[in-house]
């Protein structure tokens, strides 16, 4: 009678425990086949500003395979301890019932036995086989993405662009002016704004992720056709959920919004015409004050080291620029509120910049710089961006007509006096389709013309002739519409209008008419 309990007992566990590791991994396939995408959907919505990549998602689903074998590694060892448990109960059973009740049962034990994990190591063999396809997957893409020393993932990216042109009078560039100049006009065709682009991702550190990017064209020398490489932007960054800390070359961060044009890339448009657009280093964080699900505020903030650009065909005479030789860099701070969706919806800012100056002669005056941005959707294919300035000395930034300062005589002695400046840009975009959209926008960047005319009047003071060789105001008009037949091709036909005025003389002006067509990669 015992050995009949014992015996019943031990088959009801073993079904029961069969039973439940069937449901178990029933359960642990379910999960692994439903859940695993709403975990990716998920993750893409918390990260829509950075989408994931194929090495992510395949890293992923290696893990859940990684684990649910674990999981079915560890109900297989539990099974076979509930067996040898149900064999000493056999054996017992054995002694007391003899050797023919030993040989009527065995077969049917093993018979069930043999069913159950047989489905188990079927089930076990379909997780191994869905492992061994995600590392084939990892093979072929390790197989042909670039091979870096870091072993991180690396992309090259880039954008073949040809362009042509006609420009009515001389401009300062003719494949991408920025200001009108007396003389003929120009017609011709450049590839020299192509952008060639890497973009990398790399370890996590201190709970964040890693990434870097650059962008090179070959626009450094614009004397020679052929074109010489030169490094446009880069970026590093370390990235948490609401936190980024950052080093780059690039625009100000007071300036986060961008005219937009297929035709000029070398200088972006609306430069030296209200576009603070000089690439300078820069190093700073960024943080994000969640309000609600779809509104948010952002403060950035960053030390900056600015440039003394020239006009074309005036190179520089000196080694340091006017805020390296202060030693103190500049610095720039800005908040705004956004609204919307990974970017989509409307936002407004204000910022501020400061830098100390120091010109070759020792004398220092002070860079500021107050601004205000806006991107506004109007309707669901309208939106309007803009941006407007206020400072002195704003040169290193882009605008200023490229002077910080002017000298004038006073009391017997020439000093250095910051220029100040005013201006702004502003774009209108319409999205007439998903592959064409037409821009249409004007700046304007307008140094304070008494204190030019005051400098140059007082040379006649100064032992030192003194003349203006920067812009007393620039405008600038532009339209286009850019067709993308796909997400790789690119086509745009735009048209421009440049106002310049310098210190003597009638204004300059010049229209030009653009074309380009560029290949994304």
């Amino acid at each position: 009678m015992r050995a009949n309990k014992l015996h019943g007992l031990g088959i009801s566990v073993l079904r029961s425990f069969l039973h439940r590791g069937r449901s178990l991994l029933i359960v642990s396939f379910i999960l692994l086949a439903t859940h695993s995408p709403f975990l990716w959907a998920q993750t893409s919505v918390d990260q829509a500003a950075k989408p994931e990549s194929s090495d992510e998602k395949i890293e992923r689903l290696t893990s859940a395979v990684a684990q649910a074998q674990r999981q079915m590694d560890d109900y297989r060892d539990q099974l076979t301890k509930l067996r040898e448990e149900l064999n000493g109960l056999r054996e017992e059973l054995a002694a007391e019932k003899g050797p023919s009740r030993q040989e009527e049962k065995a077969p049917t034990m093993q018979a069930g036995d043999a069913a159950n994990p047989a489905a188990l190591q079927a089930a076990i063999d379909e997780i191994r086989e869905r492992q061994a396809v995600a590392e084939s997957q990892i093979a072929t893409h390790d197989a042909t993405k670039i091979e870096t020393q870091s072993k991180y993932p690396l992309a090259v990216t880039g954008l073949l662009l040809f362009n042509g042109f006609v420009n009515t009078k001389q401009v300062d560039i003719s494949a991408s002016p920025a200001y009108a100049l007396s003389g003929s006009g120009s017609t011709g065709l450049s590839l020299r704004q192509t952008v060639l682009g890497l973009d990398a991702r790399g370890p996590h550190l201190w709970g964040a992720t890693s990434r870097a990017d650059l962008r090179v064209d070959f626009f450094a020398n614009a004397a020679q056709s052929s074109g010489v490489l030169r490094l446009r932007t880069a970026h590093a960054a370390l990235n948490w959920a609401n936190t980024e800390a950052f080093v780059e070359l690039d625009r100000s961060i007071l300036e986060p919004n961008e005219p937009t044009s297929l035709v000029s890339i070398a200088q972006p448009e609306l430069a030296w015409a209200g576009n603070l657009w000089n690439w300078s280093p820069q190093a700073g964080v960024t943080h994000q004050f969640e309000l609600s699900d779809t509104s948010r505020i952002k403060a950035d903030a960053a030390l900056i080291d600015t440039s003394d650009p020239q006009p074309p065909g005036i190179a520089s005479n000196s080694p340091l620029t006017m805020s390296e030789r202060s030693r103190w860099p500049g610095t720039e701070a800005r908040i705004a509120f956004q609204n919307g969706v990974s970017g989509s919806g409307s936002e407004f800012g204000i910022g501020g910049y400061f830098s100390p100056h120091r010109d070759n002669n020792g004398d220092t005056f002070n860079a500021w710089a107050t601004t205000i941005d806006l991107k506004l959707p109007l309707a669901r294919r309208l939106e309007l961006t803009a941006n407007a300035y206020r400072g002195q000395a704003l040169a290193g930034l882009g605008a200023g007509g490229y002077v910080n300062y002017v000298y004038q005589y006073v009391d017997s002695k020439e000093l250095a006096r910051a220029l100040d400046d005013v201006g702004g840009w502003s774009q209108l975009k319409v999205r007439a389709s998903q592959k064409v959209e037409m821009n249409a926008g004007f700046g304007t960047d307008n140094p304070f013309s008494r204190e030019i005319h005051t400098a140059i009047s007082s040379q006649n003071e100064s032992p030192i002739a003194y003349s203006y060789t920067g812009l007393t105001r620039n405008r600038s008009f532009y339209s286009n519409v850019i067709y993308s037949p796909s997400a790789y091709l690119l086509f745009s036909l735009e048209y421009k209008r440049l106002w310049t005025n310098y210190a003597t003389g009638p204004t300059d002006f010049s229209d030009s008419i653009g074309v380009g067509a560029g290949y994304k990669f």
